[in-house]
């Protein structure tokens, strides 16, 4: 079993490609640059000695010597040993409305980001419980099965987006569903689901999927991002600026509120508890104090466990590859002429 023990040192790879991005700009600028210098053949003769070759093999030694500084960096480490592993904890399903309604931005920076962060502060506090992520619009999909692995629960989390799912629409029930099945039904007083939405539901289930889950020992809370007041919904371009809001077939901007009766019933059908976020605080907090009180029962789950450091291998390569870098000139070899 691999894993990082600072996984958040991997987004350093966003540097590579800009290094990758600027070295292409720059030969296309040096390229144009020497054209206006004079005659090609003469040019060439100026720069007798020097090797193209050798200029990109030192390039990518850099490059790649950088990759392996990164991935030393996050440490991966190899478990070598399964056991079972027992802790407390609760089961909690995270269903997260990702419906372009959810780009509003009455609540900051937007409602699904500010969603986002909430549950990101939530995965920092949490210990021996188990968690999973559901997305949802029209359709509902498992993002994570419940696991303790919170790491892999925040990498999941920062990937998701009103594109991770291509139907637009709001069905809190089919989310619902999706969360009960994703449960072990050995002991269901030990879980609950937490949905994520402003509210705009596209449904008339919903309320009898919180009825059923109730029904199964599981609550359902429900937590409303929005305001009120709401706001247009955001169009974006492909640099993810605001270019304009959407409209009805009227033409008129679409004005997206927070609905909080239909999860105030669909809380109420479930046993659970709704809260409402604002800018001030997300709310989600005040739900897991009220998930806390339940009985935490015993999990027991098979992991690796005596994980071992592997970022020497990939350090002794990053200095490997700066030595050669350091070796090797940029002028021709007159033996080998490259």
């Amino acid at each position: 079993m691999l894993r990082f023990e600072e996984i958040n040192y991997l987004y350093l790879f966003l540097s590579v490609l800009l290094i990758l991005a600027s070295n292409i700009y720059f030969v296309y600028w040096r390229s144009k640059s020497l054209k206006q210098f004079g005659d090609k053949k003469l040019i060439q003769r100026l720069q007798i000695g020097q090797s193209l070759f050798r200029q990109n093999f030192k390039y990518l030694l850099r490059v790649f010597c950088i990759i392996f500084i990164i991935i030393a960096f996050a440490n991966p480490q190899i478990g070598s040993e399964i056991e079972e592993v027992k802790r407390k904890g609760v089961d909690l399903m995270i269903a997260i409305d990702l419906s372009n309604s959810m780009l509003v931005e009455d609540i900051k920076p937007n409602r699904l980001e500010k969603a986002k962060r909430a549950i990101s502060e939530l995965l920092n506090q949490l210990s021996g419980d188990r968690i999973g992520l559901v997305v949802f619009g029209s359709e509902a999909y498992i993002q994570l099965p419940i696991t303790t692995d919170y790491s892999a629960a925040k990498l999941f989390l920062s990937s998701v987006n009103t594109k991770t799912i291509s139907s637009q629409g709001t069905e809190i029930g089919k989310a619902i569903d999706k969360c009960l099945s994703s449960f072990d039904f050995e002991n269901s007083q030990n879980k609950s689901i937490i949905i994520i939405t402003d509210g705009e539901n596209h449904d008339d289930i919903a309320i009898e999927s919180a009825k059923k889950a109730k029904e199964k020992g599981i609550l359902v809370h429900t937590l409303g991002m929005g305001l009120e007041q709401g706001g247009p919904i955001p169009m974006k371009d492909k640099r993810g600026n605001n270019v304009s809001y959407r409209k009805d077939k009227s033409g008129n901007t679409i004005i997206s509120k927070l609905n909080e009766m239909t999860l105030m019933e669909i809380a109420q059908s479930g046993g659970g508890k709704y809260i409402r976020a604002n800018n001030s605080r997300a709310g989600l907090q005040e739900l897991i104090n009220e998930i806390n009180r339940l009985e935490k029962k015993e999990i027991g789950t098979m992991e690796f466990t005596n994980f071992k450091d592997r970022f020497q291998s990939f350090l002794i390569i990053a200095l490997i590859l700066l030595f050669l870098d350091l070796m090797i000139l940029e002028r021709k070899n007159e033996k080998f002429n490259f």
